[in-house]
């Protein structure tokens, strides 16, 4: 088991001792270890504290030791949620909800997912790679170490492809960890918009398949909405890409209780997001 040490920090930043739910002035306090140490092995922190107390056998370790010279250690973000592959900014609908229009109202209208899906079934996949590229460094050099990155703006078998492609380069490529999510069930396509079992069958035999075979996503998700997926269409989703080794996400109450919390409870969710 290879060991590294880091020695000589001048600030170790965020160190709490076990898991602790923060709330209300608790946000406001970050405890820091001053001229500290950290050890790691395997990938895994295993121990800090301050240099007086650092282990005096440090060459034996075999991964070495990093004087760190008086700089800052810090965790880095993890952003589980993002839609980090697109090809046209929807600024304008901020415009649209200021003259009062709600979310469902603006995705009615050709808005929205629809809109968004439009521009990037339009958008080379080499395009799409060189603008989410650049914007997954910003938010690297803005301190995020792992991130989460969905489909869902393509919504016909080839765009979604394309996407989960996009993001498989971006996997192969990058230094940061990235996980794939597969979220085709985003909303129903203008030519499924009276035919939901007809597009439920595209992702389940046609999507599902090529994902699988092609290793291009870790989760499945689904927008679990009035006006979108239900919670038995949902369900339905969720176990088809279940059967295909991904773990399943659910969106849930944006627009109302939706019946998303109790489908991910069945199922296991990894995570099921309620966004308000």
């Amino acid at each position: 088991m290879a060991k590294t040490i880091f020695t000589n920090i001048k600030k170790l930043v965020n160190c709490r001792t076990g898991n602790q739910l923060l709330r209300r002035d608790n946000l406001a306090i970050l405890p820091c270890i001053d001229n500290a140490y950290l050890l790691i092995e395997d990938d895994k922190i295993i121990e800090y504290g301050p240099m007086d107390d650092c282990p005096t056998k440090i060459d034996s370790f075999e991964a070495g030791v990093v004087n760190v010279s008086g700089q800052y250690i810090l965790p880095a973000w993890c952003d589980s949620h993002t839609h980090l592959v697109f090809a046209g900014s929807r600024e304008n609908e901020f415009v649209e909800k200021i003259q009062g229009l709600t979310y469902a109202e603006i995705a009615a209208k050709g808005g929205g997912i629809l809109n968004s899906a439009r521009i990037l079934s339009e958008t080379p996949e080499d395009i799409l790679f060189a603008s989410a590229s650049s914007r997954l460094k910003e938010i690297a050099l803005q301190g995020t170490g792992a991130v989460e990155i969905k489909s869902g703006y393509g919504l016909t078998v080839d765009a979604e492809l394309k996407m989960l492609r996009v993001i498989q380069r971006l996997k192969n490529e990058s230094p940061m960890i990235i996980r794939s999510t597969f979220l085709g069930a985003h909303t129903y396509p203008a030519a499924f918009k009276d035919d939901h079992e007809g597009y439920i069958n595209l992702i389940i035999n046609e999507m599902l398949p090529v994902i699988a075979s092609e290793n291009l996503a870790d989760y499945i998700d689904v927008f679990c909405e009035d006006g979108f997926f239900s919670p038995d269409e949902t369900e339905r989703v969720c176990r088809a890409g279940m059967s295909f080794g991904l773990k399943p996400k659910i969106h849930a109450n944006q627009l109302n209780l939706s019946g998303g919390v109790e489908t991910g409870i069945r199922l296991n969710a990894s995570q099921w997001i309620i966004l308000k």
